[in-house]
């Protein structure tokens, strides 16, 4: 028998074992998130902006990678979700050790790839409200902790992240006509556009593209945000979170509803709830009665698997397709006629009016072609000065576009066409205009002045009444259609009048604030006065046993300030003495008991051009730091032989140093000294010049 064999034999049973005893690697040294926290998080998101805003806006942005690897906005966007979990924003050094180890974890488990989305069984940081497990969890708990639809606490983080990252980088692509889900814009915006760039338009298509985002695909959306970043790990993340659930555009409480099924309510069953030890507060009765006053175009809020708040900017970054579609067609129907009033030029040539409200001469056959386009979430309005055959080949344009772009096609249910004199219904206000004949006066070349009867038209805003009756109806305020009767508050059963006063106030200065740029604001919010105040009368009505409004009302007076008591007893305390004690709160009227008290429509005029604030100051940032501007500057300074207030300033100092404080003379005595001695003065700055200056 050969000995080759068994050596061989023998010298890998050798290796082997040496390899089985060969020690484990060193686990890598552990970090401490101290160190980590270097910078300020505001200042790298803030730099982000200005970096996406000064470059070109179709070129795509590659390198993200780095802002998820920095612990600063780990921190800032746990702070954001603890603010919005608990209502209380925490500030940085509250943060203990413990809670920054598991940010630390967090972070390296998504750079590294190793982060899965919706995963409870392997949390690396919790919320402040849920406890600790500390004992053994039963099989049934464990079930109902998977099957629930609540998202983990880690996940809005890390959904935090993404989205300060990714708003800067999407901002300054998306359409200035989209005024939804983007910061510095909402539905007040849409309003006051409509009132100053719609004027004139006959014809308006009414678009619905609810059914684009609720079965639009996961590859069309990434496709789109592939257009804006080009980061492998970024868009590896966002794809595995539109691996969840499929829900799609989600009304607000129908998730708790599902949830939770409804009993049959027994007699006596309202009581007041008690909340856990670390259940969070709901929100206050006044603002879930304000959510329910949402209109249709802005009840519904995307919301794709597991995207959470990121849903909305895909909607935007979806929908941003058909918004520079529209922005081209705008530009390619306008026709300018100039025998027209208005409109001349170009689009934005700036010939009108710009307060509001603006006047649109109907005289002449001849009229500009002109269109315009605004979109608020998954509705948009387009407005058309010209024939109803332009409307309709747009409505097909606008038909077969969302046919290519996103494999879904909309019926003429979903894009009406409707016109100006049939009123078109927008965010619960109704568009319309009224005809009216003013007298024109001019001046003619010899200085006579002739009068002329014209005929226009005046656009005009208006809050729905039927809509607001409905939605009250849908809240149980009032019954009946025609002649709606308040009914009594029965939610605020268990407060107290100080409280209930003070909660309806609130929502009542909502409703103002809401209807702000309503024509008939004083009539909408005070039929909503009246309805709230007749449904507290009711409620109190029946809380102290006065048995009709006329006895509240005579006791509590018009807008139920007086204190009301369910019996009269002489050896109790007056109401007077029991608050200046300390004893009781005061209680504030109802407010708007009056139409005097009601403020009138806001008639502050809007730029056609408008941009927020936080565009126009980056834009003004990013033009300060460019070096060209100053030297073009300088030159147009030296140019006109201009003086600038730091060579004033300068001269100030020099005369100072070397003539003293006496000798000085200020600029009027030089000037009366130089001009009683013939000299000619100096070139100086201009107002307006020195007022650009100073903004610049």
């Amino acid at each position: 028998m050969s000995l080759r064999p068994n050596i061989k034999h023998l010298t890998r049973i050798r290796s082997l074992s040496h390899h089985h005893h060969r020690p484990p690697p060193p686990p890598p040294p552990r970090q401490d998130p101290y160190t980590l926290l270097k910078e300020d998080p505001i200042q790298v998101i803030s730099n982000l902006w200005v970096r996406t805003f000064s470059s070109p806006s179709d070129k795509p942005i590659t390198n993200l990678t780095g802002f998820l690897s920095k612990l600063d906005l780990w921190v800032l966007a746990y702070q954001r979700t603890v603010a919005h979990v608990t209502g209380s924003f925490p500030a940085r050094n509250t943060i203990n050790s413990p809670t920054l180890s598991h940010l630390l974890s967090l972070r390296n488990a998504v750079v590294q790839g190793h982060f899965n989305w919706n995963m409870k069984t392997q949390i690396f940081i919790r919320s402040p409200n849920e406890r600790p497990i500390t004992q053994f969890t039963s099989k049934r708990k464990l079930r109902s902790i998977l099957g629930s639809n609540t998202p983990p606490f880690q996940d809005r983080v890390v959904q935090e992240v993404l989205l300060m990252i990714l708003e800067p980088v999407f901002e300054p692509k998306f359409s200035s006509k989209s005024h939804a889900f983007r910061p510095g814009r909402n539905a007040h915006t849409v309003i006051r556009t409509i009132r100053s760039n719609f004027a004139g338009y006959l014809w308006f298509i009414k678009g619905d593209l609810s059914g684009i985002l609720d079965n639009i695909g996961a590859n069309v959306v990434m496709g789109c945000v592939e257009k804006g970043v080009r980061d492998r790990k970024v868009l590896s993340l966002i794809k595995s979170a539109f691996g969840g659930p499929e829900r799609n555009l989600v009304q607000r409480g129908e998730d708790c509803e599902k949830k939770v099924k409804r009993k049959v309510k027994k007699r006596n069953s309202t009581r007041k709830r008690i909340l856990n030890e670390n259940e969070p507060k709901p929100d206050p009765y006044w603002l879930r009665t304000f959510f329910d006053f949402a209109p249709e175009e802005a009840a519904k809020v995307p919301n794709y698997g597991n995207c959470g708040i990121l849903s909305p900017m895909f909607a935007n970054v979806c929908l941003n397709e058909l918004d520079h579609m529209m922005e081209e067609r705008i530009v390619a129907f306008f026709r300018p006629c100039r025998f027209d009033s208005i409109w001349k030029d170009s689009v934005n040539d700036g010939c009108h009016n710009p307060s509001w409200p603006e006047f649109v001469p109907a005289s002449g056959r001849e009229k500009t072609r002109k269109m315009d386009y605004i979109r608020f979430g998954g509705h948009f309005l387009i407005g058309i000065r010209g024939p109803r055959e332009d409307a309709v080949e747009i409505r097909k344009d606008i038909i077969e576009f969302c046919d290519g772009k996103y494999g879904l096609r909309l019926d003429n249910t979903k894009v009406e066409i409707e016109h100006i004199s049939r009123g078109i219904q927008f965010l619960d206000h109704i568009i319309c205009r009224r005809v009216i004949r003013p007298t024109l006066r001019y001046t003619a070349t010899g200085g006579k002045i002739f009068s002329e009867r014209g005929v226009g038209t005046l656009l005009s805003v208006t809050a729905s009444l039927q809509q607001c009756i409905r939605q009250f109806r849908q809240l149980k305020f009032v019954k009946g259609d025609r002649d709606p009767e308040p009914l009594p508050c029965t939610p605020m059963l268990y407060s107290g009048q100080a409280h209930t006063n003070s909660q309806m106030n609130k929502f009542l200065e909502t409703m103002a604030d809401w209807y702000r740029y309503a024509d008939n604001r004083k009539k909408i919010v005070g039929f909503c006065a009246y309805v709230v105040r007749s449904s507290l009368a009711k409620l109190y009505a029946a809380r102290y046993r006065l048995k009709s409004r006329a006895k509240v009302y005579k006791i509590a007076s018009r807008d139920l300030s007086g204190p009301l008591r369910e019996s009269s007893n002489n050896a109790a305390p007056e109401y007077s003495d029991l608050l200046r004690m300390g004893l009781v709160d005061a209680i504030e009227g109802v407010q708007f008991s009056h139409m005097s008290s009601i403020p009138s429509c806001d008639y502050t005029p809007f730029p056609r051009n408008w941009v927020p604030d936080h565009e126009r100051v980056l834009e003004e940032y990013i033009r300060l730091q460019d070096p060209k501007f100053f030297c073009e500057l300088q030159r147009s300074i030296k140019r006109r032989g201009l003086s600038l207030p730091q060579d004033e300033i300068s001269d100030i100092v020099w005369d100072y140093k070397t003539l003293g404080v006496r000798s000085y003379m200020s600029n009027s005595e030089k000037e009366t000294k130089l001009a009683s001695e013939g000299v000619m003065l100096p070139l100086k700055l201009s107002k307006e010049s020195e007022e650009q200056c100073n903004c610049r």
